[in-house]
């Protein structure tokens, strides 16, 4: 039994499960567990017939797409390394990337990417189209339907890289995360045990597939539990279909980011479904999730809301809320460590006492061995023996982890360190703003100051002096803003996370008058 390859788990669970449904297109094709291998192998076998030899990077731009699941898993099996990327880049993001990640071919759908595809041609990288027209069908790759035996003797190892993804740069350029077989097998194996995850399961993917959330938590921890995806028709997320697919395909759980649960429950309020589907659980990660929209989904939709806390670096998943069964469920808190060793260090690298906050630090299988070609950041980013994510935060007397915010987000006003996060959940206690933000900004008095963007509820009128009169009732006086940006949107990466660096060069851009903050690497 290999449980050390992400490759072998999958062998495992068409093996065990061959006639289980694992993959749907919504409103079109299904493919088994035993066909999605099947398919797989022969994509492999075309990659081998082009070229594609073990430790190629092989980059892969497509919408939420069965083609982009077969060929993304097609390019791990052979040992080549898959690098998905951000199909609505702009071609000088795909011309870093695709360098970046010294990508020597590129594959999108049929309909391709112009932007991509220039940037490939730019850097004299080959361009591949990769299609499967039905359930039953050969996978159709634009350059060769010739087929190699030799892929039946490439044996995959726990070392290697088989997936090269960028962190989204909070605080700096994106650095190269090189994950390997190990890091991916070791990763699916804590989601599928945390969450309990079978063969009886089933999911709709919510969340683009070229970043881990969706990847790792939703799809391919789904396939080695031997339970079943859908993919909505439009090949992304899409709030009028959601519900309808959860409901056709018997979904027992869904994974999103806290700015797509708001979109599902403002649908709810607004043009609620006339019956919901039994949930098992909703998970809620890639960004803070506030109580009180815990709390909104869990009435909603009668099910329990678990948040998580993940990174790239760790192969996704770090920390869980478990399901009720195995204990409580913490609003504000993303639960415990999942599968991994979990410390609250100081600077020092000294263990923090439980409710003390200091950097959360983790080790374990799932941890990337390091970024790549960058010195400078594998020598902060690993010391005394473990990674250090950049997160602020402290452990209850259970073991359960409350995040503070990210080391370079903490506000400094005046020397009161003030977290963002804790801000902004008293801001979304008020009835009628719908999402909210604080950030810091440069001030000459107290050297940062505290603002923050503000989304009134969809049908309320809520002024900049209402948010300030619940804020001072709410907070000590040093953490209230000093000015409210009321607006209807605020900027999100494409994975639907905000970071306040952005936001705060947004807002601040508006004000003519205003510094533009610096922010350091």
């Amino acid at each position: 039994m290999d449980n050390s390859t992400l490759t072998g788990l999958l062998k495992q669970a068409a093996a065990k499960y061959p006639e289980r449904r694992a993959i749907s297109v919504s409103g079109e094709f299904d493919l088994t567990h035993s066909r999605l291998d099947d398919v797989i192998e022969q994509a492999a076998s075309r990659l081998v017939s082009a070229g594609v030899k073990p430790g190629d990077v092989v980059a892969l731009t497509f919408p939420n797409t069965v083609e982009f699941i077969i060929m993304f898993l097609a390019v791990i099996r052979v040992r080549a390394t898959a690098a998905p990327l951000n199909a609505a880049y702009t071609s000088e993001e795909f011309e870093f990337y695709l360098s970046d990640s010294e990508s020597k071919l590129l594959l999108t759908s049929k309909q391709g990417n112009e932007a991509a595809q220039a940037a490939a041609s730019s850097l004299k990288i080959p361009h591949v189209t990769a299609t499967l027209p039905q359930a039953n069908s050969e996978i159709v790759l634009s350059t060769t339907q010739s087929e190699s035996n030799s892929v039946l003797e490439i044996i995959n190892q726990p070392s290697d890289i088989s997936l090269f993804l960028h962190t989204s740069g909070t605080t700096s350029r994106p650095k190269g995360v090189p994950l390997s077989q190990l890091n991916l097998a070791s990763s699916v194996q804590n989601i599928k045990s945390v969450y309990k995850l079978t063969e009886s399961d089933s999911t709709v993917i919510v969340l683009p597939l070229f970043h881990v959330h969706g990847l790792i938590a939703g799809l391919l921890s789904s396939l080695v539990a031997g339970a079943a995806v859908t993919l909505p028709s439009a090949g992304r997320f899409s709030a009028s279909t959601f519900w309808p697919d959860m409901k056709k395909y018997n979904a027992t759980w869904y994974t999103a980011v806290p700015t797509i649960h708001q979109i599902i429950l403002d649908r709810h309020s607004v043009k609620p479904e006339s019956d919901y589907p039994k949930l098992r659980f909703i998970r809620s990660c890639s960004a803070s999730l506030a109580p009180v929209i815990l709390e909104r989904l869990e009435e909603a939709f009668g099910a329990p809301v678990l948040e998580a806390y993940a990174m790239t670096e760790a192969t996704h998943l770090m920390c869980s809320n478990p399901l009720p069964e195995n204990g409580p469920h913490i609003p504000g808190s993303v639960g415990k460590a999942v599968g991994q060793e979990m410390a609250i260090l100081d600077e020092h690298g000294v263990e923090q006492e439980a409710g003390a906050n200091g950097e959360v630090c983790i080790r374990g299988p799932n941890v990337t061995k390091g970024y790549k070609n960058n010195p400078e950041a594998n020598k902060t980013g690993f010391q005394f023996g473990w990674f250090h994510t950049g997160d602020i935060g402290f452990l209850d007397s259970n073991g359960y982890l409350h995040l503070v915010g990210r080391i370079k987000e903490l506000i400094n006003r005046g020397g009161e360190k003030i977290s963002p996060i804790e801000v902004d959940s008293v801001l979304l206690s008020h009835p009628h703003i719908a999402q909210a933000v604080c950030f810091g900004v440069p001030d000459e008095k107290y050297g940062e100051e505290i603002n923050c963007a503000v989304i009134p509820q969809e049908g309320t009128d809520i002024d900049e002096a209402e948010v300030l009169r619940f804020c001072k009732k709410n907070l000590a006086a040093f953490k209230v803003p000093k000015k409210v940006f009321i607006t209807d949107s605020v900027p999100k990466t494409a994975t639907g996370k905000i970071q306040r660096r952005i936001v705060a060069e947004h807002f601040l851009s508006q004000i003519s008058t205003a510094k533009m903050p610096k922010f350091g690497a």
